[in-house]
């Protein structure tokens, strides 16, 4: 195929490679990198109810490509009764592997890239073994599934937004990360099999656009018509932290919707306080003992670290076994549990607004309450608490999840990224039978949904935001639809400073989108004009869009106004 991806050879060229490539159209050759993943009141929240207006033979039509960690096609939300054969235009295929028991007529394609082969020691299969992709393909497409919880939490239909529409997964994430050369050959099979949306929820360190992966496959997609929507990272509050900004993507950040997951604790002197945390686990007892990091310190606990943040090594297990836990920081469930420990209460306010999973009965605090704790457990021999299991409160949204990077971005800062948000704190959506709850091996709680956060779990929003787009008027560009999703967001209280740039344009609306008012369409010679407005010359400019065709910027119409392009940019 002229100009395809897999002219992009990551990595050290042999010259096996090279000569290969040169038989090629065109080849580029630069230095391999892992990226990271960036996790059914949303729709409702979103003002897309179950009986939302569709256009169903359009939906049916229309194939969603998922790049990320495979997918559990037995999960009840990828039921294909009544779907006919996939549409004529799919060129794809389903492959074959471990535990993978094949598409049916919903997921219609299924394949796995290992091309870089670096520390792959799982077996070579579609199939999902962490969970991810299954929540992403889910909540972009998913089929409704009443009666859906996590242990009775947010219990209700599960569905995606475009729930007709097919599904198409490429499985380039491995337990390791997501290889570039894989990431590259993922987008070279969804632009060849016939997808008319991407959602990518993958995140990497930024460069410029020639040299990065992500910006040149969403570029080829956006000229082929297809629409591609990206995570833009998890490194928040801190600025300057987005990720994947090129302007032809839709750069997405995560906010709330109006419910929260609260566990509350209670103390033996009778004080209660209330944490974030999403805690499955029943209490046993009334009470149990409770003890502190620096109270169960070993003799060696300096050699290891901090024992009051719990740091492993630190605590003696005949002081933690059976006990609660007061722990100051996050993350020290493992540890607890491989100590016997009942349960946890972290103090910290790092994610202050991310209800986590445990694999121990846990809740994160506010510091000024660990404070109240730490100085209970001080003051008895006998402390004693009980953390209750959670419960689903109301709560004002949207709001920009604390975790979603900020903008400006460096790479080309007069384009504000990132353009819009969409929900990704705490949604429930299916889930991998072979991945536990945490993801850890300490961990036996398997189930078909599961609750998490992330940019990852607001890029497929945006995805199945532009489908619904596109059943309506399949006529737009990518560029058009992109415009139409940001000029009618709904824009969001900005409370704290660090949330201004990173709400983009606002929340999406999709109902709105249907009727913007006011299109910004960009064509590609657009993008080529604003490429050379940022420096580029024909070779970089040839790296990016590849094929045989050489841009002289001299001759082109020099790119207007600041940014050089006709950006529909609405930072609030």
């Amino acid at each position: 195929m002229e100009g395809a991806l897999m002219g992009l050879w990551p990595g050290s060229c042999l010259m096996k490679q090279v000569d290969y490539l040169r038989k090629r159209v065109w080849y580029q050759c630069f230095q391999t990198l892992f990226r990271k993943l960036h996790t059914t009141r949303s729709w409702d929240f979103l003002g897309m109810p179950e009986t939302v207006r569709r256009n169903l033979k359009a939906e049916s039509n229309l194939i969603i490509g998922l790049l990320d960690t495979g997918i559990w096609p037995e999960s009840p939300s990828f039921n294909d009764k009544g779907y006919g054969p996939p549409p004529l235009k799919w060129k794809g295929k389903c492959a074959k592997g471990a535990n993978f028991t094949g598409c049916n007529n919903k997921v219609i394609g299924a394949t796995y890239f290992n091309l870089d082969g670096a520390g792959v020691t799982e077996e070579l299969t579609p199939v999902d073994t962490d969970g991810h992709g299954t929540h992403t393909s889910s909540t972009a497409a998913g089929v409704p599934v009443p009666s859906a919880s996590l242990y009775g939490l947010a219990a209700g239909t599960a569905r995606g937004g475009a729930p007709s529409a097919r599904i198409s997964m490429y499985k380039v994430c491995w337990y390791f990360g997501c290889s570039d050369m894989d990431l590259l050959a993922g987008f070279d099979a969804a632009i060849a099999d016939g997808v008319d949306v991407i959602s990518v929820s993958i995140g990497g360190p930024g460069r410029d656009f020639f040299e990065d992966p992500m910006a040149i496959g969403a570029f080829h997609a956006v000229k082929k018509g297809i629409f591609v929507s990206c995570s833009g990272g998890n490194s928040g509050p801190e600025l300057m932290t987005v990720q994947n900004v090129a302007p032809w993507m839709v750069t997405v950040a995560a906010s709330s919707i109006d419910r929260q997951f609260q566990t509350a604790v209670k103390l033996g002197s009778g004080l209660g306080v209330s944490g974030i945390s999403i805690n499955t686990f029943s209490p046993r007892k009334q009470l149990y003992p409770l003890t502190s990091g620096s109270h169960a310190a070993n003799a060696s606990a300096k050699a290891y670290g901090n024992a009051s943040v719990c740091d492993w090594g630190t605590l003696d297990q005949r002081k933690v076994k059976g006990k609660i836990v007061y722990c100051v920081g996050m993350g020290q469930d493992s540890t607890i549990r491989e100590l016997g420990g009942s349960g946890l209460i972290m103090a910290a306010d790092l994610y202050p607004d991310v209800a986590f999973s445990f694999v121990v009965a846990a809740t994160a605090i506010k510091p000024t309450d660990g404070t109240k704790i730490d100085g209970y457990v001080n003051s008895t021999k006998r402390a004693t608490a009980i953390i209750y299991k959670t419960k689903t409160v109301n709560m004002a949204a949207p709001f920009v999840a604390s975790f979603s990077s900020r903008g400006p971005q460096l790479i080309t800062p007069n384009i504000l990224k990132p353009d819009i948000a969409a929900p990704g704190l705490s949604i429930l959506a299916a889930y991998s039978q072979l991945a536990s709850i945490t993801g850890s091996t300490y961990d036996n709680r398997f189930v078909k949904y599961n609750i998490i956060s992330g940019t990852s779990m607001a890029c497929p929003h945006v995805a199945a935001a532009a489908a619904y787009v596109k059943f309506f008027r399949p006529s737009w560009s990518p560029a058009a639809i992109k415009s139409a999703l940001m000029t009618t967001a709904t824009p969001m209280k900005i409370k704290q400073q660090d949330a201004e740039l990173g709400s983009g344009s606002g929340q999406i609306n999709p109902m709105k989108a249907l009727h913007p008012g006011l299109l910004y369409d960009i064509s590609m010679s657009s993008y080529i004009s604003f490429l050379c407005k940022q420096g580029y010359n024909s070779t970089t400019i040839r790296l990016l869009t590849g094929g045989n065709k050489l841009y002289n910027c001299s001759t082109l119409r020099p790119a207007r106004g600041t940014d050089g392009i006709n950006y529909p940019s609405m930072h609030l």
